[in-house]
């Protein structure tokens, strides 16, 4: 045997050494496979305490619950809360009026959707640095804000006795004063406005994020083609942004029904509650200002079904419209 076949016998002999067996490698894919499930459970754990678990409230529709009775003290009623809320024509008409305001204030919350977008797409184009940071901290801070502070802003400068009043006032321009809060006019406007306002900034960061993900060399060749600011921004930028529009778009679509409460719980009163009552809002008054908490239930119950048909309807159209799923 020659020193080259002995060698090239050696070498052969110690990556098979080295190598390690196909069951080895199985034990070692398991073992981190297991090691990353096990990063994953103090998460899991988290969702089944407060997504799932919570579930198991969904049977006070079944009862008509007195709380000093207690569950088991209280009758079984059945469907007895579903079948009020279409044959009692005062629900079916508060309901209704719930509903066109859910509806109507989600629309217009899809309608703004673009303003964020925008907002990123021009903040991008500030050259300043130190000017751009400052305007991002300006505008994404309000979303830190509670609306409880938010509300004692606009209380100090749209009340009665507020700030604007007291300036228009003294200008001359008003005798008496506006009433900016305590009035049903533009009530899904004005709660849009406040949204905007405290959002804007915060639902840019994602734009901001895949603009520094978009490939720097197509703005270079564009530039090379002689291509503007605003031509770059039209066909570059707008274009890259638009899957990540569309997702969110999507999943704002799937949450029509869910407004929250902490804005229309601070901002309603005797004037606007008509206009102003969302259905998160409507649960929280018949369940815990009506004492009707089975009632609640049920029509939480309802508005979560719908919302989960919801999802998997854009789900689908997503997968139809992308190629590929959302969710």
């Amino acid at each position: 045997m020659t020193q080259q076949a002995i060698v090239t016998e050696v070498a052969a002999t110690t990556i098979e050494e080295k190598t390690p067996s196909r069951p080895a490698r199985r034990v070692s894919k398991n073992r981190r496979s297991f090691r990353m499930f096990l990063c994953i459970v103090p998460f899991l754990v988290l969702v089944f305490l407060f997504s799932y678990f919570p579930l198991y409230g969904w049977i006070y529709a079944l009862f008509d619950y007195r709380p000093a009775l207690g569950l088991a003290g209280s009758d079984f009623v059945g469907l007895q809360w579903f079948q009020l809320l279409v044959s009692s024509p005062t629900q079916v008409a508060q309901v209704g009026q719930v509903l066109a305001n859910t509806l109507a204030i989600s629309f217009l919350g899809i309608a703004t959707s673009v303003l964020p977008l925008a907002f990123a797409i021009f903040l991008n184009e500030i050259r300043a640095p130190w000017f751009r940071n400052a305007v991002q901290t300006l505008t994404t801070l309000p979303n830190f804000i509670s609306w409880v502070l938010v509300y004692m802003i606009a209380f100090s400068l749209f009340s009665s006795s507020g700030l604007v009043n007291g300036v228009l006032s003294d200008a001359g321009l008003i005798t008496t004063p506006v009433k900016f809060l305590d009035t049903d006019q533009n009530v899904w406007l004005t709660m849009t406005l406040w949204s905007v306002w405290k959002g804007l900034g915060w639902g840019a960061i994602i734009y901001l994020a895949a603009i520094a993900g978009i490939d720097q060399s197509l703005y270079e060749s564009a530039e090379i083609d002689g291509a503007g600011r605003f031509q770059k921004m039209w066909y570059i930028t707008v274009p890259q942004l638009m899957p990540t529009y569309l997702v969110l778009l999507l999943l704002s679509i799937a949450n029509l029904l869910n407004n929250g409460m902490e804005q229309y719980f601070v901002f309603q009163n005797a004037f606007n509650k008509e206009y102003i009552q969302v259905l998160d809002l409507y649960v929280y008054n018949i369940g815990m200002t009506g004492n009707n908490l089975s009632m609640a239930t049920a029509i939480g119950m309802l508005k979560s079904l719908i919302s989960v048909i919801l999802l998997f309807a854009v789900n689908g159209i997503a997968k139809r419209v992308r190629g590929e799923s959302i969710v």
